[in-house]
Order: structure tokens, then C-alpha cells, then sequence
């Protein structure tokens, strides 16, 4: 898949539209408002939220398959997606939930702390989605 290439292949999928990114981080180390663990706040440019604990009901199981749907389309998502958090844990539930739904997504194993690793990767603090 397109997110276990070199990290550059992956920026210019997401720059010509072939991958939709999800960040499952919380809401504030999306928007860049905190970052506790990585060098640089914020998110990958183009990037949408959409946070782990979302993908569940208040009972910790997968919310359902149209709840998740909804969720996509609230905020834009459509076509391949990938999906990354800090590490990449968060991003599994993400994944898994997605998947329960019918919805093909990949993992971004290098996550946040990849990208922000390194200075010259673009950044976007000011909220996408």
C-alpha cells in the first residue's frame, strides 16, 4: 500500500488526492495546541481528526457501521485512507473500527513521531477538519 512506501511517496498520494490521512490523536495535539511526546505540535498537512475514542460507543465497543460512515462524511473523508496517531497504537483502533464498517483503510506505522522527526516535513497547526 501506498502509506508502507518511503515516507515522501506518501506525502505526494496525500498532495495529488489519492489518500485521505485520519490523525486519531485527541482533538488538542491534533490542532497543535499541545504536544507531550513528539518535537513538533501539530499535524500532518491535509490531515483529518478524527480522534480514537470516536470510533466508540459509550459501551468501548465500535460504534456502528453507518455511525462511522457519518463520521467520515462529517468530515470529508472518502476514497483510500490512512491512518496514523503518535506511535501508531490509537491508529489501530481507528483501523479496526473502519474496517468493521467496510472501509479499507492502512496504517501510517511511522506515525507522528516520524513525520515531526524530521524539520523539512511540512506542518499544519490551524484545524483542517
Amino acid at each position: 500500500t501506498l502509506l508502507s512506501e518511503p515516507t515522501f511517496r506518501t506525502r505526494r498520494a496525500i498532495a495529488a488526492g489519492a489518500l485521505t490521512l485520519v490523525d486519531a490523536r485527541v482533538p488538542e495535539r491534533y490542532r497543535g495546541d499541545v504536544e507531550p511526546l513528539d518535537p513538533v505540535a501539530g499535524h500532518i498537512p491535509g490531515a483529518f481528526n478524527l480522534p480514537g475514542g470516536a470510533v466508540l460507543d459509550t459501551n468501548g465497543r465500535f460504534r456502528s457501521p453507518a455511525e462511522i460512515d457519518a463520521l467520515l462524511a462529517e468530515r470529508g473523508v472518502d476514497g483510500p485512507v490512512g491512518v496514523y496517531c503518535g506511535s501508531g497504537v490509537t491508529a489501530a483502533v481507528v483501523i479496526a473500527a473502519l474496517h468493521s464498517a467496510g472501509v479499507d483503510a492502512a496504517l501510517f506505522p511511522g506515525s507522528w513521531s516520524q513525520w515531526s522527526s524530521e524539520p523539512d516535513r511540512p506542518v499544519e497547526r490551524a484545524p483542517h477538519g
